[in-house]
Formats: structure tokens, sequence, C-alpha cells
């Protein structure tokens, strides 16, 4: 099978060499995929994207008249795709449900402790041989309230690792986890309540209608003066503006983020010899209690090789005429085209 992979970098290329044997023939490329560079599409069988690229209705349009039958996802969220004309169209579409759920939650642990303990003030203050110790006072996570947002695989580790450092756990979600409550103590609630009792609440939900802006000016009244808010999901799930007058105002204490909302023109790009034109962006970069990371929580050696690993399977089991568990499409009722 013939493959374009949209938006490689370079560090992901000998791990999808490595999964694919010399199977498929793969043609790796930096741009991101988009109703421009859906061009690059003709002749092949399928295409390869990431979380940054655009599959819309137009893009889909033009790959299904460039005989593109598959999408191969590296990612587990698939909301920049249009799954109801990926089907319509009849263009299967596979994503990586469970690479690595310890890469991400183990990130956002990592957000957590940076921000509560000012690990990055104190490097750059020892780098310039300051040892002065004011302004970095942070607090015992130990008996400490977490409100989990979302107790899915990478949920449900946040949970268990959380739970190591002594903390009490609420959690939310459509679906209750038995095992977080017997295991791990974790006690469901609703979200209102939730924000008002967590000092802490970490986000692991995938970005839907539901979820788009889950966390607004409404919610974030409702929480704990001086409360960290850590997302490594989608950066739509909170709504940008709404988080930078929390933080203005002291209701949100701290903010650690690997995602955000217009990261798309962004992110996995070098941008320090321009001027970048995003207020917001810029309003959060300035805030010394703001931590942002570039998308970065699944970069672990054990996730890339599980991601690769699972796109070239996704690709064998198409190529062999065969279903992959891991489809999408399947999940959508197709629409008889008029």
């Amino acid at each position: 099978m013939k493959v374009i992979i949209y938006s490689t970098k370079d560090f992901e290329i000998p791990y999808i060499e490595r999964a694919n044997k010399k199977k498929h023939k793969l043609t790796f490329v930096s741009e991101a995929l988009n109703s421009k560079t859906a061009l690059k599409a003709v002749g092949y069988d399928a295409v390869s994207i990431f979380s940054g690229d655009q599959a819309s209705i137009i893009t889909l349009d033009k790959l299904k008249d460039f005989g593109i039958k598959y999408i191969a996802l590296r990612s587990a969220g698939y909301d920049n795709v249009n799954l109801n004309t990926a089907a319509r169209l009849n263009i299967k579409v596979a994503n990586v449900p469970s690479y690595s759920p310890y890469a991400i939650a183990e990130h956002a642990v990592s957000l957590l402790l940076a921000l509560n303990r000012k690990l990055i003030e104190s490097n750059e203050r020892v780098e310039h041989f300051n040892f002065d110790l004011n302004h970095l006072i942070g607090y015992d996570l130990n008996n400490k309230t977490i409100g989990i947002i979302g107790t899915g695989r990478i949920g449900s580790i946040m949970a268990k690792i959380m739970h190591g450092f002594g903390c009490n756990l609420l959690g939310c979600d459509i679906e209750e986890n038995k095992e977080l409550v017997d295991k791990y103590g974790l006690t469901y609630v609703a979200l209102n309540t939730l924000c008002k009792q967590a000092d802490i609440i970490s986000i692991h939900v995938p970005l839907n209608g539901d979820t788009h802006y889950l966390i607004n000016e409404a919610l974030i009244e409702k929480m704990k003066k001086g409360v960290t808010i850590i997302n490594t999901a989608r950066g739509a799930v909170i709504n940008t503006e709404d988080i930078i007058t929390g933080l203005e105002n002291g209701t949100i204490g701290a903010l650690g983020i690997d995602v955000y909302e217009n990261e798309q023109d962004l992110f996995f790009k070098d941008h320090s010899h321009e001027i970048v034109n995003d207020d917001n962006i810029i309003k959060l970069n300035a805030m010394p209690n703001v931590l942002i990371t570039g998308h970065h929580a699944f970069l672990t050696d054990e996730a890339l090789t599980n991601i690769a690993e699972t796109v070239i399977y996704n690709l064998d089991c198409w190529g062999d005429n065969k279903n992959t568990e891991n489809e999408l499409t399947n999940i959508i009722t197709k629409v008889t085209p008029t």
C-alpha cells in the first residue's frame, strides 16, 4: 500500500520505518494535511495524519477524488476528522486508542510538580547563581483534593499516581470506574461539586460537542480560590480567555497545559525568530504561574513505539482486506448519498 504521512517529525520516522519493515511504501512530508496540501495525496492509497492535521469536509472530498481509501491517525483523539463525511465517502479511519496512558498522566503530574514547587523559576535563579528562596513556596500534595475530569485510560493512571501522593480523589465522568473507587478511594461527584472542592483539577476528556469549553467562566467562578488546573487533553476543552481572567483575578493559582485551543498554527514549529500574532499565548507565556509545553506529553519511547506499530497494524489490516478493531467509521451511521 502507498501511504503519505503528513506532519512528519524527524523523531518519529525511525519508529515508523522500524514498525513498517518495508511492507508499505511510505512517503514522509512535513506539511500538515489541509484542503490545499491534500493534492500531495494524489496517487496514494492511504494517508496518515496527526492531531494538527485537518480532515475537514472539503479536505475529505478532495482525498476521495484523489483515490484515498484509508486514513490512519497517529493519535488517540480524532476531533480533527469529520467522521460522518468519511463514512459517507467510504473512507475508513482508524486511530491509536491506547499508545501509552502512562506518558500523558506522568506528564500531567510533571506539570503539577514543576508549578507547585516553582522548579522553573528556581532553576533560572540558580543559573545566575541566585540561591535566594523567597517566593518559591509550594504546598504538600499529601491530603490535597484532586479532581480528575475524565477517568478513562489516562485519568485512571492519574488517579493511581495521585493516590500514591496521598491525595483525596474526586472523579467526574459519564461512566464510573468501580476499580478506582474500590482501590484508590475515588469518589464520583458532579462537575460543579468537583470544582468547588478540588485544590487541583486535572483534565482527561476527549474534545467533542459536550466538552468544548467545558471549563468556562461559570465553572471557574465555582472553583476554590488558588486552584491549580492541569490540561493534557485537548486545548479547546478550556476557554482560554476565561482561564486568563481567572488567573488575573487570582481564582486560578496556577495553570499547566500541554495543549492550546489555537495550537494548530503554533505548535510543532519554531517561531522563535517571528512575531507571534496570538495575544492569548503571549499573555499566558508572560505569567509566572503558567507552565506551557508544546503538545509533547506523548513523547516517550514507549508511546512512539506503540503509535508506530498500531498505525502499521491498521494499514496491514486494510491492505489484507480485513477490519481493524481501531476503526472509527464503524461507529458512525453511514449516510446514503443523495
